[in-house]
């Protein structure tokens, strides 16, 4: 892919490790993908259903994200929250993102985690943890995929993926 302007976000660029799994050219657990956002499996969650949902273009931060995708990205994360809180069968979710300071990945990113009561997370400590095998991270992403097929987002701005 080129280092051209993707729609309503900021151009790909190679080498990014989040434009490369939006744009399909690495492997993860992709549970959405639109012409807005990818939405897959942290490979290192919190706990297992820990989402990350990325705008298709190249945003740093935030406040780098242009006015007019704020509204389309968070429609979009909402959902993905709505989703891991029923496909995980959890609680409630944690939404949370950073920019610069512990950012990982210098590309807009927002963590949807399922959360439920006395599950050990406190404060913003973050313990990892790793799916038992691939098997059972396709499993948690088929879980979210099918609670996102159910979502309020149209149907027709759905596109599962199996990649």
């Amino acid at each position: 892919m080129d280092n051209t302007e993707m729609p309503n976000a900021g151009p790909y660029v190679p080498g990014c490790l989040f434009c490369e799994i939006a744009a399909g050219e690495r492997p993860a657990q992709v549970v959405f993908s639109d012409e807005v956002v990818a939405a897959f499996l942290d490979a290192r969650p919190v706990f297992k259903g820990h989402v990350l949902v990325v705008p298709h273009g190249h945003v740093e931060t935030l406040t780098d994200l242009p006015v007019e995708m704020v509204g389309p990205f968070f429609e979009r994360v909402q959902a993905v929250a709505r989703a891991v809180e029923e496909g995980m069968e959890a609680a409630g979710t944690f939404v949370a993102m950073n920019n610069r300071v512990s950012q990982s990945v210098p590309h807009l990113h927002a963590h949807v985690v399922p959360r439920n009561r006395k599950d050990g997370l406190r404060g913003f400590f973050w313990p990892r943890m790793k799916y038992a095998d691939d098997a059972e991270a396709v499993e948690t992403a088929d879980r979210i995929r099918a609670a996102l097929e159910k979502s309020t987002l149209k149907k027709s701005a759905l596109k599962k993926s199996t990649s």
